[in-house]
């Protein structure tokens, strides 16, 4: 037996691109409509419908990579035997798989089809380092799959509209006794939408999308990092005939500072200060990230590398409840050249601190 990606002529890693121009195409080719009485054509078209139906959607898609031909849509492979239960926490649908199975006197009850919900998008967006900080309102162009204008979304031509199933009568499901119990299935014929397209729309061919760009204007909240994501409800894919559409989701890529370091809800600022300041102890300025000043004060006898808390100065926390701190690392400046004048007075201090204090290598050989 084919497997689906025979049955549709593309390579396992077809992507979903690939998979649905090879389901076109086969569709068109073996429709019934296209090749009335013709019974090798419909069995045809059923198994493209099937192949289709579980190569479009990501989790089947899993589902039947990992158990192939036994893998059913609704249900584990067939039977119980080797089913992993593990198998159910990732994407299987046990009230599916049980309620298909436990049915009695070889009847499913009757049930809504599934409507399909669009694929989520994903794209990344650049800011500056002050936008992330402050927030800012961006446009950002979406290449995606979006409704139809010439149908609306339907996929049938204008002036038509989808019909009713006849095979599985709007249910979007059709059942085969196994004995005792009876198995349930998206119905080949729709695929398990519940309604079929006798006159496609001839700009979308039927599924009711059309791939292109749109652009959308996305707040970007106070306090974003490299990385956050940001959810646009309902600006993700249409939804093939006009199913709940998926969303966006907005990833932000925030440039380097030239003066400011993220950590967390903190950012770090070094601040160059004298040799003279260090030691005896100074009040400096420096910028804050608000576009301010403010005044720190430098303990006398503070090294090179000590850290200094400014609060409330850094970064805004992204879910509410203030802002985080400034953290000033003091760094020592020493010059690359020096005056005779300096030279000559720092040999004396030299002098002076190894008279008060000695050497202060001598400490490595004691």
């Amino acid at each position: 037996m084919a497997s689906h990606y025979e049955t549709l002529g593309v390579p396992k890693g077809a992507s979903a691109d690939e998979i649905k121009k090879a389901y076109r195409k086969l569709a068109r080719k073996y429709h019934p409509d296209a090749n009335p009485g013709d019974a090798a054509a419909e069995a045809r078209f059923k198994e493209i419908n099937e192949a289709h139906d579980v190569l479009s959607d990501p989790d089947k898609r899993k589902q039947y990579d990992t158990f192939g031909q036994s893998f059913r849509p609704g249900q584990g492979p067939t039977g119980f035997e080797g089913f992993d239960m593990r198998n159910a926490a990732e994407g299987f649908d046990l009230g599916d798989l049980f309620g298909g199975l436990f049915a009695r006197g070889g009847r499913t009850a009757g049930r809504e089809p599934r409507q399909m919900r669009g694929a989520d998008v994903e794209v990344a967006v650049r800011i500056s380092f002050e936008d992330a900080l402050h927030g800012a309102t961006v446009k950002v162009p979406v290449v995606k799959a979006n409704a139809c204008s010439n149908c609306h979304g339907s996929g049938a031509a204008p002036g038509t509209s989808p019909t009713i199933c006849p095979e599985c009568k709007g249910r979007g499901v059709t059942s085969e006794s196994q004995g005792f119990f009876s198995l349930s299935h998206p119905c080949h014929r729709c695929g398990g939408a519940g309604t079929i397209i006798e006159d496609p729309c001839g700009v979308c061919g039927g599924s009711g999308r059309v791939r292109s760009t749109k652009t959308y204007q996305v707040r970007i909240p106070a306090g974003v990092k490299n990385g956050t994501r940001i959810k646009v409800k309902g600006k993700g894919e249409a939804a093939p005939r006009g199913g709940e559409p998926g969303d966006l989701y907005v990833v932000t890529q925030v440039e380097e500072s030239g003066l400011f370091q993220r950590r967390g809800d903190d950012l770090v600022v070094d601040v160059p200060v004298t040799f003279a300041e260090a030691s005896m102890g100074a009040q400096v300025e420096l910028p804050t990230p608000d576009g301010k000043r403010v005044k720190v004060k430098v303990p006398a006898g503070s090294t090179d590398g000590k850290t200094l808390r400014v609060k409330h100065h850094g970064a805004p926390r992204l879910n509410g409840g203030g802002t985080g701190d400034l953290l000033v690392r003091v760094r020592i400046a020493v010059p690359s050249k020096l005056s005779k004048q300096e030279r000559e007075a720092l040999e004396k201090l030299d002098e002076l601190q190894r008279s008060s204090h000695g050497n202060p290598r001598d400490r490595l050989f004691a």
